[in-house]
């Protein structure tokens, strides 16, 4: 099991009290498996990626990422997890806009100490794969949005995470573009086997997923039709 999250309580300051956003929350997702969390605004989707993502810490629970259990690792050794097990696509690129689209990659590897060869065949590899070979040498101004959040995933891939985290990948994209982007992350998790984590509102286009899942109120409840 590559990505477990285990009766994980999250509550935020509230006035004098607290406020729950997840409520003993459990999910377990394998390698090469992709699940979808839909509900609406305010239920408690960010906040259970957050977690997952280990960005936020629970009151209670357990997250085990690829089977260590990250209770009690310090902030250094929760950021080296992220840096070789969890690839994180928010919902906005964020690219930065004086790298072209390979650069935008290779910076990901440089920062792991990777060598410049590597990066780049690496970097390649993945453009290759979410169809923008061809724009490698663009910056982000040259491209689309669906490009740009192409751009995004292959980011994300690039030091090989055995989780793969997408917080609403389609917001600000337009149906057809949107469901171009999901397919392309459901190929991607089954290429190169990733636990993949997929945070939406949109129910519309989870036909491919292997797993859909609802939040409501802070509760994970049972799958519901994709």
């Amino acid at each position: 099991m590559s990505l477990r999250l285990h009766e994980i309580t999250l509550t935020y300051p509230d006035g004098d009290g607290r406020l729950t956003a997840l409520d003993s929350v459990g999910l377990e997702v394998e390698r090469g498996g992709l699940t979808a969390v839909v509900g609406p605004s305010g239920s408690g989707k960010s906040s259970l990626l957050a977690v997952a993502a280990t960005l936020i810490t629970p009151d209670s629970g357990t997250v085990t990422v690829d089977g260590t259990e990250t209770t009690g690792l310090s902030r250094g050794e929760l950021a080296e997890l992220r840096r070789h097990r969890i690839g994180i696509v928010f919902q906005q690129p964020n690219l930065l806009p004086s790298l072209t689209a390979v650069e935008q990659l290779q910076v990901m590897a440089r920062i792991d100490g990777r060598s410049p060869a590597r990066a780049r065949s690496r970097a390649m590899e993945l453009l290759d794969a979410v169809g923008l070979a061809g724009q490698a040498g663009r910056r982000p101004h040259q491209l689309s949005g669906g490009q740009r959040q192409r751009v995004n995933i292959a980011r994300a891939l690039m030091n090989e995470p055995t989780v793969l985290l997408v917080d609403e990948p389609t917001s600000a994209l337009d149906h057809e573009r949107g469901a171009a982007v999901l397919e392309l992350i459901t190929r991607l998790t089954h290429r190169w086997a990733t636990a993949t984590v997929l945070v939406t509102h949109d129910r519309s286009q989870l036909t491919a997923v292997d797993r859909v899942v609802e939040v409501r109120d802070g509760r994970l409840g049972e799958p519901v039709a994709g």
